[in-house]
């Protein structure tokens, strides 16, 4: 995957108006609260995915 993901709103205050962030990939700032943040991806999960065979709770 060579795109940078872009997030699609603020996880402070929730707005959506984000530009990058000038410390580097994956950095970005709100224009709303006045916030930088960094979005990483850490990796896949070890276990994987788990099936819901329709018993408990299902999301």
């Amino acid at each position: 995957m060579s795109e940078r993901a872009a997030p699609f709103h603020c996880p402070y205050c929730g707005d959506e108006d984000l530009r990058p962030h000038e410390t580097g990939h994956g950095a970005w700032e709100c224009a709303s609260c006045n916030r930088a943040f960094q979005l990483k991806f850490l990796g896949l999960l070890a276990r994987g995915l788990e099936r819901n065979n329709g018993e408990g709770d299902g999301i």
